[in-house]
């Protein structure tokens, strides 16, 4: 019965916790459904009292945004695909390869998470211009292949992989790329959909980098072009809210596909040191 009321409580917290975080997101759903008139009135209400499409519609029909939402999940596909690939086999190597100075390179590569990204703006935008990859799509993906969080989730799940089970494939003559393959990434789902769900996330957020690597507004995101209806003296309110409701969806899809192996991932990343 202690155990069962524990649950129960355990739940209950749970479940207040996430009705609090999610009330922004509810605001700003909820209020894109509201006309004109009564968004900028001065009653503040939750729930419209007239529910309309026509801040949709007005977004929509003002910018290209289907030609953004394009870019946003092009850049965040394959750069979660780029991402995943390489922090997996960087992970591998830190975690079941024994060479001299792996744990130094270790503490190097997550020391870095505490540089934010306007310290090594410069030199990347350098690097970008120099390799002519400015003002292209590319120039959204490359920079974030790797990523210090990635390689960090990664080695922490691949330590909990019994090392004889990769001994085992050797003996048996299977060759390194053919274990990591066959072996190592089926065993790791896990850390590789949280790792995906955390790399869509941060691409389909950025903001600051896109506005710096890119100017053709051809190739902007969706952060991009809804930060458009930001004038200099006034705010599109209303096609802002529509633009940033949308904007959720591809989230929200990723994260219900790999919910469990999400939940999953997350708990047991951390197991082993």
């Amino acid at each position: 019965m202690r155990t069962k009321k524990s649950s129960i409580g355990l739940y209950i917290v749970a479940s207040i916790l996430s009705l609090v975080f999610l009330i922004p997101v509810l605001y700003i759903v909820l209020n894109a459904f509201k006309p004109t008139s009564e968004l900028y009135s001065g009653t503040l209400t939750f729930f419209p009292r007239h529910w309309t499409l026509e801040n949709y519609v007005g977004a929509w029909n003002k910018g290209q945004f289907p030609r953004y939402i394009l870019n946003t999940v092009f850049v965040a596909t394959t750069s979660t695909f780029i991402t995943v690939l390489i922090n997996a086999m960087s992970g591998y190597a830190l975690a079941k390869y024994k060479f001299k100075g792996s744990s130094v390179i270790f503490i190097i590569i997550l020391s870095t998470i505490m540089l934010p990204l306007e310290v090594i703006m410069v030199p990347i935008f350098s690097v970008l211009k120099e390799t002519g990859l400015y003002n292209s799509i590319w120039a959204l993906i490359i920079p974030c292949a790797a990523t210090p969080t990635g390689i960090f989730i990664m080695r922490q799940y691949l330590l909990t992989i019994p090392n004889e089970l990769i001994e085992s494939a050797r003996i048996d003559g299977t060759g390194e790329f053919r274990i990591f393959a066959q072996i190592i990434l089926p065993n790791t789902k896990p850390a590789l959909a949280t790792l995906a769900v955390f790399s869509f996330m941060w691409r389909r957020n950025d903001y600051i980098w896109p506005l710096i690597a890119i100017s053709d507004v051809d190739l902007y995101t969706m952060q991009l072009a809804i930060s458009n209806f930001a004038g200099e003296y006034s705010v599109d309110w209303n096609s802002m809210l529509a633009m940033s409701a949308i904007s959720m969806i591809p989230v929200l899809i990723i994260f219900l596909i790999f919910q469990k192996q999400f939940v999953k991932g997350t708990v047991t990343s951390g197991l082993k040191g």
